[in-house]
């Protein structure tokens, strides 16, 4: 392990299915700057977010706990200020961290431990806050049939969210080199944060126009899971048992050149690291808060444990401490991830952190992870798509075995080794009865849905007041950055 603090370039995109990378095994998508990095660094292969929906999933990176650990479920709940981050620990032996982009977080704190932050979100800072229009692709952006149906070759705002966000860290880099002549020998923590390629799935016509006819049909079926299952309930809930093949193809297209788009604007940022000297002791690290499902089972977006949903890509670069175009297998979570950082970075240690660094997996200097990890999505009923809903849920992966317990209703029990296309539940199995029900022993254990769900419900009585107080009061959001309806528009 380096000696010297290094330098930390992190980089977070929004929905990247961790199998639509060349370097992951995907022969129709250009990802050459990420397929470069992944060739210079370690590819994980089997890294899984906390939950696969975006605030909770951000949260638990920033924390390195899981959702259940910092009261932080869905998108409508706030990250208590109090709880120490990553950004906090790497501040307090020196570093400035600086965040360009993306956070997803509500509430009145939207540095949660940065030093400083640019850009912004697209969306409003508080719960209840002023909402944004994408104009025509309104509802797109949302689990709902019409980011199907709106799909295609065009343009939406993210996209241009994502160059401004490009744009600002280039400055920012060649602010750093120029401090770096003037003498400044500090190392810098810099966080990026992308959208792409989270729907709409609307992409540039000419790099549409390339995957037009290269990009297929979901090539796994809705299984028979009988109308009694949450998915089966989400399908319906969200529409998609009314989209047409045709709908199918054309937003896979579209994800594939937004996937080149992220890819493009990822390769300027490491080409400026090469361009300016900075990339020495530079810990470059790219991943995801969650997959993309892209029709497969009947199903899109995240939302579910299925592996295109629950799992994430994660390449890691630190030149002279990780080796070079290896790959690692063993089962790790984003809050590993967390836990990586701090240590790479010499800060303390998150306090109650739920991970465990995964950096001496990564150098090779321990070939044995836990090979078990948790994964966690529950609903407040609150947001538009949810239907009212409430729903407590939780994944275990150990070994081969995936659990997935859904509150009140049907379990999944998969074996990844004979099944990785996770096409046969094994929950009625009598051959496997015994690991179903060692699992979810293990996976309820401190897990209570019952006391989650008292506690998501006295959250929504919390979040009716500040719902109403911002819309009434209507407070200054200092980090949204400015979509403009007529900006997003299909050919």
């Amino acid at each position: 392990m380096a000696n010297q603090r290094p330098n930390l370039m992190f980089i977070l995109s929004d929905q990247h299915a961790h199998n639509v990378l060349g370097c992951t095994g995907d022969r129709v998508v250009r990802t050459r700057h990420l397929d470069k990095l992944a060739s210079e660094g370690v590819v994980f292969e089997n890294t899984y977010t906390p939950s696969p929906i975006c605030v909770p999933a951000r949260m638990s990176l920033l924390t390195g706990k899981y959702p259940s650990s910092q009261n932080c479920w869905t998108n409508s709940d706030a990250l208590a200020s109090d709880i120490p981050t990553t950004a906090h620990a790497l501040g307090a032996v020196g570093y400035s961290p600086t965040l360009i982009g993306r956070l997803h977080a509500i509430g009145p704190d939207q540095l949660h431990g940065y030093a400083r932050r640019e850009i912004g979100d697209h969306i409003t800072d508080w719960y209840g806050g002023e909402p944004y229009s994408m104009g025509i692709l309104d509802k797109a952006q949302r689990p709902f049939k019409e980011s199907l149906i709106n799909s295609g070759p065009g343009q939406m705002s993210y996209e241009l969210l994502d160059r401004a966000v490009t744009q600002r860290t280039l400055r920012e880099l060649d602010d750093i080199a120029q401090a770096r002549n003037r003498g400044e020998k500090n190392p810098f923590a810099l966080s990026v944060g992308y959208m792409l390629p989270h729907q709409p799935y609307v992409a540039e016509p000419h790099l549409y126009a390339y995957y037009e006819g290269k990009v297929g049909p979901p090539t796994l079926p809705c299984p028979d899971e009988g109308d009694d299952t949450y998915l089966a309930w989400w399908r319906r809930q969200t529409g998609l048992n009314e989209i047409t093949q045709a709908d199918e193809i054309r937003a896979r297209t579209a994800y594939y050149a937004l996937v080149e788009t992220l890819d493009t604007e990822i390769g300027k940022i490491l080409d400026k690291l090469e361009d300016l000297g900075l990339a020495e002791n530079t810990l470059i690290i790219y991943t995801s808060d969650h997959g993309d499902q892209l029709g497969q089972r009947g199903l899109w977006w995240k939302q579910t444990f299925y592996e295109e949903s629950v799992k994430v890509p994660l390449i890691m670069k630190w030149p002279g401490t990780l080796p070079a175009g290896e790959r690692r297998s063993q089962i790790v979570n984003l809050v590993d991830l967390s836990a990586a950082i701090t240590e790479a970075g010499q800060a303390p240690e998150l306090p109650a952190c739920d991970g465990v660094s995964l950096l001496r997996l990564a150098t090779g200097e321990q070939t044995q992870g836990p090979d078990e990890t948790y994964s966690e999505y529950c609903t407040d009923g609150l947001l538009a798509w949810s239907g009212g809903r409430v729903l407590q849920s939780r994944m275990i992966r150990s070994g081969d075995w995936k659990f997935n317990y859904y509150h009140g209703g049907p379990h999944q029990l998969f074996n990844l080794k004979s099944d990785p296309d996770e096409m046969h539940n094994l929950i009625d199995d009598r051959a496997s009865a015994i690991i179903a029900g060692g699992l979810q022993e293990k996976l309820l254990s401190g897990w209570d849905p019952d006391k989650i769900n008292r506690q998501i419900e006295a959250g929504n009585r919390q979040k009716a007041i500040l719902k109403s107080w911002a819309q009434a009061v209507k407070p200054r959001d200092q980090y949204k950055w400015p979509t403009k309806m007529e900006d997003n528009w299909l050919a």
